[in-house]
């Protein structure tokens, strides 16, 4: 009987393991054959000109209209809405204010010390930035030091070194995030980020430029380096486009060339920024094969979030994987306010961020009152 008992037990484990391996190949093989569904929130903010407090420095009181301490409130919101997101900003940060001005002309920013916009940058973890036309006015030499406090890459592919002759910047960067499906599965995800600026800086900020740096048409740029970045491995990118949008014809020197960005088929998300409007929105209604009810150019989602902080731009991308690799299946673009129409704060200050930035905004109020002002 214990014999038969054993033989028993034996037969059953050998059918067991017999069928284990199999099993164990099943389970590997539908994680591999999976394609899975990614949901991937894009933000970016843009032309915030220094307004990182909710205040008036001209006219001395609050504005709840601007200040990148109302735009963090809509960040932390944004990103608790999604599993997976990213943080831009699209460039025209450091000046525009007497925030900016008492920084450079009166302070100045001692060595060690991070630039407060910077510093705001690296509380709220941005993913990467690149520099709009203004971050040049205060010369290279202060912008190449500041630089230095960020902890995140900086991109642009159309300024290049006339002594090098190659990108003054990094021109792209190839960010490798582990994101989550639908299904609660994991994937690595490669993103490219290209950065751009106009390249009427060499007109405008030609005292600050002239011999040091040349800056090459935008499409041109990105027709050179997109395929490289793809050839480098980028499963998606994203243009962080310091460029407007018009569709007049695009020449080499066309300062506003989102338009015309969104002919590249391998660029896949435009975050659009220094002519200060807000896309999606009626601005466009009429600008030729735009959806403004999706937020998209000729197919391609596309969001600008105005100035100072006001807007927080939102691109929702579905990617699904084809073929092993990865397409954008869905998207919508839009923006969100912090106040309403009638100045009515829609969101709260983050006061740990005000906390860090709140020395030198208060030593620009106390300046600024000796002044008079």
């Amino acid at each position: 009987m214990k014999n038969k008992k054993l033989f028993l037990l034996l037969f059953i484990s050998t059918i067991i393991w017999s069928q284990f391996p199999s099993i164990m190949f099943a389970e590997e093989s539908s994680t591999v054959n999976n394609n899975g569904i990614i949901d991937l929130r894009i933000l970016e903010t843009t032309d915030l000109h220094a307004a990182l407090v909710n205040y008036d420095y001209y006219q001395t009181k609050p504005n709840n209209n601007i200040g990148l301490v109302k735009t963090a409130s809509l960040i932390h919101q944004a990103r608790s809405e999604a599993v997976n997101s990213l943080l831009f900003d699209n460039g025209d940060h450091l000046k525009g204010n007497p925030l900016g001005e008492y920084l450079v002309r009166i302070r100045g920013i001692q060595k060690g010390n991070v630039h407060p916009v910077y510093r705001a940058f690296n509380y709220l973890k941005y993913d990467a930035i690149t520099i709009g036309n203004h971050e040049f006015n205060y010369g290279l030499k202060f912008l190449t030091t500041v630089l230095k406090g960020l902890k995140m890459p900086v991109v642009n592919a159309n300024v290049y070194s006339v002594k090098k002759n190659k990108p003054y910047f990094k021109p792209y960067v190839i960010l490798k995030r582990s994101v989550v499906d639908k299904q609660g599965l994991e994937h690595e995800l490669n993103i490219g980020v290209i950065g751009f600026m106009p390249p009427q800086i060499m007109k405008w900020d030609k005292a600050n430029l002239e011999g040091k740096v040349i800056a090459r048409p935008i499409v041109e740029s990105a027709k050179e380096f997109v395929p490289i970045m793809k050839a480098e491995g980028a499963d998606i990118i994203i243009a962080l486009a310091h460029t407007g949008i018009d569709s007049e014809p695009y020449h080499p020197e066309t300062e506003n060339a989102v338009y015309y960005l969104s002919d590249i088929p391998e660029i896949d998300a435009i975050l659009a920024g220094h002519s200060h409007s807000v896309f999606p929105g009626p601005a466009y209604k009429d600008l030729p094969m735009a959806n403004i009810d999706e937020g998209k150019i000729k197919g391609k989602p596309v969001v600008m979030a105005s100035a100072f902080g006001s807007r927080l731009g939102i691109i929702d991308l579905q990617l699904e994987a084809k073929d092993g690799k990865w397409k954008v299946l869905n998207s919508k673009s839009f923006t969100r306010p912090i106040a309403d129409e009638y100045g009515k704060p829609l969101v709260k200050t983050d006061k740990k961020l005000f906390k860090l930035i709140k020395p030198e905004h208060q030593e620009t109020v106390d300046f600024l009152k000796k002044l008079g002002i």
